[in-house]
């Protein structure tokens, strides 16, 4: 078949990347417009193997073989296939594990079944060695491309280098037309991005349902024995912690030393406001709240998943004004919305939970215990609200005011 395929291991790809533009090779540091690249790497080995293209393959790692945001978008754009491998993290460093394997697989199948006259590999790792030679001996014409060295270098395997056909370096100047560096802040992450809405959200008064439940326990417990000989109420100090399966038994199955706990008893949540009583049951119109997923139908939801992939970036903010939409226009009953917003600052828990599960899917999980970054959260939700007072006209006051 008079036709190119590009096999593109991106751990390499954008780590060279990385290193060339921002000295280091955490893909972190850099940004990469993958339309961008995609028609670049095309227009490339179009050019190169004088050929039509066939396929671009995409290897990467991804926790769990998740596909991340970026792995979403590139699966939907015309001729790229996405592979994707394992990502672990060892030493505290990540590592990409069957990516190599995978892209030898894909190799050696495509020269055996005659599927193309031109291989074009974008890779670095000598282990695809023996691969590359298969597909020569099944007549396919292997050229390696290679990105532009920090050091000016080798960043690719010696033998690698001399098996391949044809040999090109992607230099500076085609990388930065979808790569660039991001600006250096002392640390690999991204600086956070300024919310008015979020400081609005940490600056407003807690809800009257949390003040109304905090003066009946502060009047439920007892005073601290020092306290009422001196004629004064003051409170015993209270440890600061996540309450332990214990401590919830406890609230429901005192001892024999402690005062029974009365029904309506409430625990002690942590914020950035302080320590404050929360009710156990939400007030009955939040529990009366649909959530989105009643409210979406079968072609809604397909719907709602093509947008995801192709046009939701995966922001934080964006991904709590996406939800907050979707559940607004499809809410039947619009006093919803007034009962709602007079909750500000605090989101249902159905909805809220709904809220959560929602943003997972744009990667949004830290890996190490597969909870969203307090950050981002604080984002989400700043995004839904924002989006539910365009949508009711409500103004918000500035934080600090």
């Amino acid at each position: 078949m008079d036709r190119c395929i590009v096999l593109v291991d991106a751990g390499y790809l954008l780590g060279a990347a990385a290193s060339l533009l921002a000295g280091e090779p955490s893909r972190s540091r850099i940004t990469v417009d993958h339309t961008a690249l995609i028609q670049g790497l095309r227009e490339r080995a179009e050019n190169d193997t004088r050929q039509p293209l066939l396929r671009i393959y995409w290897f990467d790692g991804a926790p769990d073989r998740v596909p991340q945001p970026e792995h979403r978008r590139l699966r939907v754009m015309p001729r790229v296939t996405v592979r994707l491998g394992a990502l672990t993290r060892s030493d505290g460093r990540w590592a990409q594990k069957g990516v190599d394997a995978a892209m030898h697989a894909e190799l050696t199948e495509l020269a055996r079944n005659r599927a193309c006259s031109d291989v074009v590999l974008v890779t670095g790792d000598g282990d695809l060695l023996p691969g590359m030679m298969a597909a020569k001996e099944h007549g396919v014409a292997v050229h390696l491309w290679a990105v532009q060295a920090a050091d000016g270098d080798y960043n690719q395997s010696e033998d690698l280098v001399a098996e391949a056909d044809e040999r090109r370096v992607l230099d500076r100047a085609w990388i930065t037309r979808a790569v660039r560096a991001r600006e250096h802040t002392g640390v690999c992450a991204p600086p956070p991005v300024p919310r008015p809405e979020i400081a609005a959200i940490l600056s407003a008064p807690l809800p009257d349902s949390a003040l109304t439940a905090t003066a009946e326990r502060t009047a439920r417990e007892p005073q601290h024995p020092a306290a009422a000989h001196n004629g004064t109420a003051e409170r015993a100090p209270t440890a600061k912690g996540v309450p332990t399966p214990k401590d919830l038994a406890a609230l429901r199955s005192p001892g024999p030393h402690q005062p029974p706990q009365p029904a309506s008893a409430t625990l002690r949540w942590s914020s950035d406001k302080g320590w404050v009583d929360r009710p156990v049951a939400e007030p009955p119109e939040a529990a009366s709240m649909p959530t989105l997923a009643q409210l979406t139908t079968a072609e809604q939801r397909w719907a709602d998943r093509e947008e995801d992939i192709t046009t939701v970036g995966g922001d934080p903010f964006e991904v709590g004004q996406v939800f907050a939409r979707r559940w607004v226009e499809r809410l039947g009953d619009q006093s919803h919305l007034q009962k709602l917003s007079a909750m500000y600052p605090r989101v249902p828990h159905r909805i809220d939970g709904e809220l959560l599960r929602y943003a997972a899917r744009f990667g949004l999980l830290a890996h190490k215990d597969d909870q969203i970054d307090e950050r981002d959260r604080y984002a989400i939700r700043a995004g839904f609200w924002r989006e539910l007072d365009q949508r009711t006209g409500t103004e918000r006051a500035p934080a600090g005011e």
